[in-house]
């Protein structure tokens, strides 16, 4: 087989990043068949055997790339802006493959965002028929009330669409307002924020915590990891999608 760089082995073995790759190399921390790896050192994916600080590195070549962020306010879920702004895929650092969000958060709203370049599975994920929960952490001005919940809750119209009812469980509260988790099964445009309107709420902050079954885990804002092989298969059952 042809020899490849190291740091492309351990980034296509879903661990990190090329870059991150590197860095684990420069440390010292990364040894092929026992030695200590160098920057620029090519190795046989298949014959040879590669350990990060002592433990085996399997090679795992995907023909996908599957990326969970933790999307920080201020970044647009695009891959390019013409205004200039700044996008989701600034903060991919050391991904070679050309990924899209799956689905959005606007400008102003962060928390678990997914990308890919798999396009058929973005596409599942992204139809009206898939209906994984999306739980969202919203902090609005004010107290929520009985007439307020009613309302949040209710099969409200939004853009001319009969939305499905939502999920609502209202938190803590102090002085500057009251945190509500959020569960919705489907995700029409600025949703949350237009059904707040509705309930003459003001949205302070919105965060998008878990996907179906994925969790952000303490990934930090402005952060990403590559999906686990079990997160991706939990993403193809749950929409239908064949390996």
């Amino acid at each position: 087989m042809e020899k490849i760089r190291l740091q492309k082995f351990i980034a296509d073995s879903g661990l990190m990043s090329r870059r991150a790759a590197e860095v684990e190399i420069e440390r010292g921390n990364v040894a092929v068949n026992g030695h200590v790896a160098f920057i620029g050192m090519k190795i046989n994916p298949v014959a040879d055997i590669v350990a990060l600080k002592g433990r085996r590195i399997e090679y795992k070549r995907r023909e996908h790339t599957y990326i969970m962020m933790n999307k920080p306010r201020g970044y647009l879920c695009s891959t390019h802006d013409e205004r200039g702004r700044k996008c989701v895929t600034d903060l991919l650092d050391g991904v070679d493959a050309r990924v899209y969000p799956v689905g959005r958060l606007d400008l102003i709203s962060e928390g678990m965002l997914l990308l890919t370049d798999d396009g058929e599975l973005k596409n599942r994920l992204t139809h009206p028929s898939t209906s994984l929960p999306k739980v969202y952490r919203v902090k609005v001005g004010g107290e929520v009330g009985d007439r307020e919940y009613k309302i949040l809750t209710s099969a409200l119209e939004i853009d001319g669409y009969v939305i499905k009812p939502v999920e609502v469980s209202v938190g803590e509260k102090d002085e500057s307002g009251t945190v509500l988790k959020m569960t919705l099964h489907e995700g029409r445009n600025r949703q949350i924020r237009k059904m707040c309107e509705a309930a003459g709420l003001t949205v302070k902050r919105l965060s998008r915590v878990s996907i179906g079954k994925l969790k952000l885990d303490g990934l930090p804002m402005g952060k990403w990891r590559y999906l686990e092989d079990e997160e991706i298969e939990y993403l193809r059952r749950a929409t239908g999608k064949k390996k």
